[in-house]
């Protein structure tokens, strides 16, 4: 049975008691196999993944894995950085640089795990090129996929950006913009529920997911696999990588099971990556 947290910001606060006890069990003994590793994750895919493990393949490595679940993404990198978590699983390695740079923390990747595609959904056109003059198109608001989802939609020829500035782009950024396209910045959580609002909307493969869309098959606009530095990686604290504990679910996560439950329970949402 899956270990479910679901919360808020206000809710973290409230629980961080909790979570503090937690942290003191886990960090006080942080290289002790016997105690339980502590992963917080975003639920869809990485705690289904990491579900996987513990309920099938942990025991047999000698693992004791806590998984704890939280929807918001903004709080995982501060539960590592803090000690609440001993490792988290829902980024890329372009945010976590940002996020490092941005926030004074040292949080690094142990291992390359997963890609979900970034995908363009609309409830009201079935092509891109449906999308009439003024149309009003959600992005993510965080540093990285903003510009990841711009670049999406440069890539297809929907609109053109400066040159040089790749994945960093904003809405500032756009230099050509044939269809006059309205931009709405938006929490990438909040993506799937704005699609009723808005004419299209670039969304995280995990919030497209969780939302009951196959990007497969759902998303007008798909990014490519090949060559992609957008997977998705395991991390902890600096310092931590040779955790044996934090060894052993990093050998699991790209064990031949793994790979196999990927492939057959996302059927294309999600792509391994090694």
């Amino acid at each position: 049975m899956r270990t479910v947290l679901k919360t808020s910001i206000a809710a973290l606060a409230v629980t961080g008691l909790t979570l503090g006890a937690a942290a003191c069990s886990s960090s006080s003994s942080s290289n002790s196999a016997d105690k339980p590793l502590v992963v917080i994750a975003s639920p869809t895919p990485h705690a289904q993944i990491l579900d996987y493990i513990r309920d099938h393949l942990a025991a047999k490595a000698g693992l004791k894995l806590t998984v704890r679940e939280v929807s918001d993404y903004t709080l995982q990198n501060p539960a590592v950085q803090d000690g609440s978590a001993d490792a988290n699983f829902f980024q890329h390695v372009p945010y976590l640089t940002d996020f490092n740079k941005t926030h004074g923390t040292a949080i690094v990747p142990v291992e390359t795990v997963h890609l979900e595609p970034l995908g363009t959904y609309s409830k009201k056109v079935k092509s891109i090129a449906d999308l009439a003059d003024g149309a009003q198109v959600a992005v993510p608001n965080d540093a990285t996929n903003e510009g990841r989802a711009l670049k999406l939609l440069a890539d297809n020829n929907v609109i053109t950006l400066k040159d040089g500035v790749g994945t960093a782009a904003t809405p500032h950024d756009v230099t050509g913009n044939p269809k006059h396209l309205k931009f709405k910045e938006l929490d990438a959580a909040q993506l799937p529920r704005a699609l009723d609002d808005v004419d299209a909307a670039v969304i995280n493969g995990n919030y497209a997911e969780g939302a009951g869309l196959k990007p497969a098959k759902d998303a007008i606009l798909l990014e490519k696999a090949a060559d992609n530095p957008y997977a998705n990686v395991l991390a902890v604290k600096k310092g931590k990588e040779n955790d044996p504990r934090v060894q052993k679910l990093a050998q699991l996560l790209h064990s031949d099971e793994v790979k196999k439950y990927i492939e057959d329970t996302f059927q294309g949402s999600v792509i391994p990556a090694f």
